[in-house]
C-alpha cells in the first residue's frame, strides 16, 4: 500500500470513529461538535496533512469553487462527479438547491455531519444525493 492508499485508510477511519459525535454548526472539535467542514478538517489532519477550513459561513450558502479552493490547498484534486469514489475521497453534495454538504467516502458508505439527528452518522451505500464533485487526495 503507498503512502497516499494508507492517508485516505486513515482519513476514512478518523470518520468512522466520529461517527456518534455531536453536530455542531462550525464545530472544529469532536469532544465540543463538528459539522461537515468541521469533519472533513479533523479527518485530513488525522491523516497528517495541513487543511485550513473556512468559518463564519452560513448553513446555506456557497459555491462549489470556494470548496474546492480550500480542498486544493489541503493537496486534494478535484474530479468530476462522474469519476469513481474511493474511500478516503470528500464528496460535495447538494442536499437541498441552495446546501452544499461535505461527506466522507468509506468503502460501504459515507460519514457526515447530519444537522437533523444533531451527530455525525454513517450512512450505508452510495450519497442519496447528487454528488458534484469529489476531492481525492494527491501526492504532496
Amino acid at each position: 500500500m503507498n503512502a497516499i492508499a494508507r492517508h485516505a485508510q486513515l482519513l476514512a477511519e478518523t470518520a468512522r470513529q466520529s461517527c456518534g459525535c455531536n453536530f455542531r454548526l462550525h464545530g472544529r472539535d469532536p469532544q465540543l461538535g463538528l459539522d461537515c467542514i468541521g469533519l472533513v478538517e479533523h479527518c485530513v489532519k488525522a491523516a497528517g496533512r495541513d487543511i485550513i477550513a473556512p468559518n463564519g459561513y452560513a448553513i446555506r450558502q456557497g459555491q462549489p469553487r470556494q470548496f474546492a479552493e480550500f480542498m486544493e490547498n489541503a493537496g486534494f484534486a478535484v474530479l468530476p462527479q462522474a469519476e469513481a469514489m474511493r474511500e478516503g475521497d470528500i464528496l460535495l453534495v447538494r442536499p437541498h438547491p441552495v446546501q452544499l454538504h461535505l461527506l466522507v467516502r468509506l468503502k460501504d458508505g459515507c460519514v457526515h455531519a447530519h444537522a437533523g439527528l444533531g451527530k455525525v452518522v454513517f450512512t450505508p451505500g452510495a450519497p442519496s444525493w447528487p454528488v458534484i464533485l469529489i476531492f481525492r487526495l494527491q501526492e504532496g
